[in-house]
């Protein structure tokens, strides 16, 4: 299949199908009168290419991850070792959207003063309490 119809196949655009293959994660393929040719089998590497990134895999990680790859193949110490390394990413993903979300909601609901005294009530982080202790002790 062409070009075009694989990006039509995948919802992509041809130019991220060429990335692709210049990063590695598509391997090249053969092309017939200067226009690249790909096996049917194509759509399923690229659509799986597509919702690996679109989970947060970067094209790297999408690359280890693909090498190698077989039908019917077992998943290896490599895929394991990939997917414990991303589920920490994600654990701390979360973590961090729910300090997000309390913030939001804090702010939604703020009847604070001013930005000072809110900031205070917030406690919004190791980092911002050290420095809020910091200049709190500069003052005394």
């Amino acid at each position: 299949m062409k070009i075009g119809e694989l990006a039509s196949h995948t919802g992509l655009n041809a130019s991220a199908i060429r990335y692709y293959e210049k990063c590695g994660v598509l391997a090249a393929t053969y092309r017939i009168g200067g226009q690249r040719r790909y096996p049917s089998d194509a759509v399923h590497r690229v659509l799986l290419i597509r919702f690996a990134s679109e989970m947060g895999f970067t094209l790297s990680e999408i690359k280890l991850f693909l090498s190698g790859l077989r039908d019917k193949a077992p998943v290896g110490p490599r895929w394991r070792k990939l997917a414990s390394r991303k589920i920490k990413e994600v654990d701390e993903t979360i973590e961090r959207c729910g300090r997000l979300k309390s913030l939001l909601e804090h702010l939604v609901r703020c009847r604070c003063a001013s930005l000072q005294v809110c900031v205070e009530r917030l406690s919004l982080s190791p980092n911002l309490s050290f420095a809020l202790n910091k200049e709190a002790s500069e003052v005394f």
